[in-house]
């Protein structure tokens, strides 16, 4: 009798994992050229990292890929899978506010059928289980998720069961970063995208009415019913240099300087949900793209701001509605397999120039 592992949300606030033998649930699919492998990987706990960080590794592989339902999102990965023996590069993907490692799976599946590793973090304190990291000083939510995408890059960079798998060329290790949300505002920073806080409240300030859902957000929007940030508004930089191509997805842009951004020198990519209500395009996406030099820019034509999130098979409320509603008349998932051969031939240009070992 075959077994497998399935995953399931048995409760809020807890991820439940069972052994499940009936296999007519799922899928066999045949084996392909290469598939996505997936495992589970945990950065633990050290001086420099105060929390363990949950991670889904997704990466290419020789095996048959079945459909497994994790939660509220359905994979299509082969579970535990021996890995090749190179990839293309590492990409961190970063989830928007209060999300998960499992949000974004079908563009990791693709990455990772494109020959890359993706490392999809669980944000300690800024997921669907814990929000501890809105109840900090206002300043460390701006700080730390960058700083925990690092740590992932660091812990696979000398783990010896990955970093030899990693392309390297002239420049280092290929890696880039992925992210949607906050997970795009993540990968902005990753790429020398600097924090003014003052930014923040000057924008609510006048932009209240257009940016509502954002300038209500407590200490990322300042909301009125809080005192203005005091001390210091302006956040250490948090770029890692060894990040070489960002994707940013609706992200989170009004809080960055528009100097620091003119002073990003790597490969960019910014997507705009056209509808998006939560960050409204011209105070985000609009901002950091006419800003970073050469940036490319797409504007998704009536999309909402989860347009870039795997369709979740339950409601997930959020301050805009339903996660897994869109605008009459979107396809979602027509846009998502687009959007998987976008990101991967971005990716492979931004990393053409070098000779991998």
């Amino acid at each position: 009798m075959r077994r497998w592992v399935a995953f399931c949300f048995c409760s809020i606030g807890r991820l439940c994992y069972g052994m499940l033998a009936a296999s007519s649930l799922l899928v066999s699919c045949p084996v392909m050229a290469t598939e996505a492998g997936w495992r589970q990987y945990v950065v633990p706990a050290s001086a420099s990292n105060p929390e363990p960080i949950q991670v889904a590794l997704f990466y290419p592989a020789q095996a048959a890929p079945r459909e497994i339902a994790m939660g509220p999102f359905t994979l299509r990965v082969a579970v535990m899978a021996p890995p090749e023996a190179h990839f293309k590069g590492l990409i961190v993907l970063s989830h928007g506010t209060g999300g998960s490692e499992l949000g974004h799976s079908s563009l990791a599946e693709g990455l990772a059928r494109n020959g890359y590793l993706v490392a999809a973090l669980r944000h300690p304190g800024d997921n669907y289980q814990d929000r501890s990291l809105w109840e900090k000083p206002p300043g460390t939510f701006f700080t730390e998720r960058p700083r925990q995408a690092s740590r992932v890059i660091d812990a696979l960079l000398r783990d010896p069961d990955w970093k030899d798998r990693i392309a390297t060329d002239a420049k280092g290790p290929r890696i880039g970063a992925l992210g949607h949300s906050a997970g795009g505002f993540t990968v902005i920073a990753l790429a020398g995208g600097q924090s003014d806080l003052s930014r923040i409240i000057a924008h609510c300030e006048k932009e209240r009415a257009d940016d509502p859902l954002f300038c209500s957000m407590g200490r990322t929007g300042q909301s009125s019913q809080r005192q203005p940030t005091q001390g210091p508004t302006m956040i250490a930089p948090t770029t890692d240099k060894r990040v070489r191509a960002v994707v940013a997805m609706a992200p989170m842009g009004v809080v960055f300087t528009a100097a620091s951004l003119a002073a990003i020198d790597i490969p960019v990519s910014i997507y705009a949900a056209a509808q998006d209500r939560w960050l409204v395009p011209r105070f985000h996406a609009e901002w950091i793209a006419k800003n970073v030099p050469r940036a490319e820019f797409h504007s998704v034509a009536n999309a909402w701001h989860f347009a870039f999130m795997d369709r979740p098979s339950a409601p997930i409320p959020t301050l805009d509605g339903d996660a897994a509603a869109d605008p009459p008349g979107f396809d979602r998932a027509a846009f998502l397999a687009q959007l998987r051969g976008e990101v991967s031939a971005f990716f492979d240009t931004a990393f053409a120039a070098g000779q991998t070992r």
